[in-house]
């Protein structure tokens, strides 16, 4: 998402400027709320640790001496900044006790009905890019996000993190390195990618082994979140014969219970896998172009309720 220039400092030692109105604070806040949750998540991995860091940013504004607030947007996108780091260093002393592998909460992101929202969604991270960025340090992962996803200009990363412009290259460059070995060796078009997970759904739900073990490629990597609710396993499952194994067992155990269906995950398409009409997973697919190089399943119920509930509500609202 291209970002106008933001002068992110937070105070200004200037002549202090009328306070602004309680009633264009609360718009501005509204306005930008969604970027706000954007950033929050892209640094958690969480919705629900999103939300409460905006809610707590929301909080600090108006307990701020508003008066020496230069830019108040700037100001919001650095303290989300700011306290999206300080909850990342707290999440991820919890994760190293994790059960299991650990993997971002999904978004569910269907077709957005207002140009803001258009918006917001050019600066989707896709589940994969999301796990990529556990590797980084939090302020690694915030430097890396305002410049490479959201294109904040390198002087306004280096307020939001508040180290120098040159420290800040630096770090950006390191974070560049540390995850350009995870990357996906393939560029692949939304289009084509799109056409493979459509292929592999329909032999899924037919339960047809055959083109199910085709269009996994031979090394490919399957990878579970059960956050030892549910069963999953311990360590990524590799090889398309297994996976492919483990997919057509569950057609033989749920045979017209099991259905799938394709959704739009962090911007992607994606595999809802249902188990007698209750949603079981989330599947986020990497493709090469022609096969399917890695499957993240998510299975934790707590991370699948959201958007459990968000199909839901779809399912009943009258169009």
């Amino acid at each position: 998402m291209a970002c106008r220039k933001l002068d992110i400092s937070l105070t200004s030692t200037r002549t202090p400027r009328p306070l602004i109105a309680v009633n264009d604070v609360n718009a501005i806040f509204q306005r930008l709320r969604a970027r706000l949750q954007g950033i929050a998540y892209s640094m958690l991995g969480s919705v629900a640790d999103a939300e409460d860091v905006v809610q707590d940013v929301w909080l600090r504004l108006h307990g701020a001496e508003q008066s020496l607030i230069r830019n108040l947007e700037a100001w919001l996108v650095t303290a989300t900044t700011r306290v999206s780091i300080d909850r990342l260093r707290t999440l991820k002393a919890r994760r190293e006790n994790y059960v299991g592998i650990w993997l971002p909460e999904p978004v569910l992101t269907e077709s957005p009905p207002t140009p803001e929202q258009i918006e917001e969604r050019s600066s989707e991270v896709s589940v994969a890019l999301l796990s990529l960025l556990e590797r980084l340090s939090p302020e690694a992962r915030a430097a890396f996000l305002l410049r490479e996803v959201f294109d904040v200009d390198y002087p306004d990363v280096a307020g939001a993190i508040n180290k120098s412009e040159a420290t800040t290259r630096q770090i950006v460059h390191r974070a560049k390195s540390q995850l350009r070995d995870g990357e996906p060796r393939y560029a692949v078009s939304s289009e084509s990618h799109r056409h493979i997970v459509q292929r592999f759904a329909q032999a899924l739900g037919k339960g047809e082994f055959q083109l199910i073990k085709s269009l996994l490629a031979e090394d490919a990597e399957l990878v579970g979140d059960g956050g030892g609710r549910v069963t999953s396993f311990p360590k990524p499952m590799v090889g398309g014969q297994r996976i492919a194994q483990l997919f057509y067992a569950s057609n033989l155990r749920y045979k017209s219970g099991l259905r799938i269906e394709l959704a739009s995950i962090n911007g992607q398409s994606a595999m809802l896998r249902y188990f007698d009409d209750a949603l079981e997973s989330v599947q986020s697919i990497e493709t090469d172009g022609e096969r399917i190089t890695r499957v993240r399943v998510q299975r934790n119920p707590a991370k699948l309720a959201r958007i459990a509930s968000q199909l839901q509500v779809m399912l009943f609202t009258p169009l």
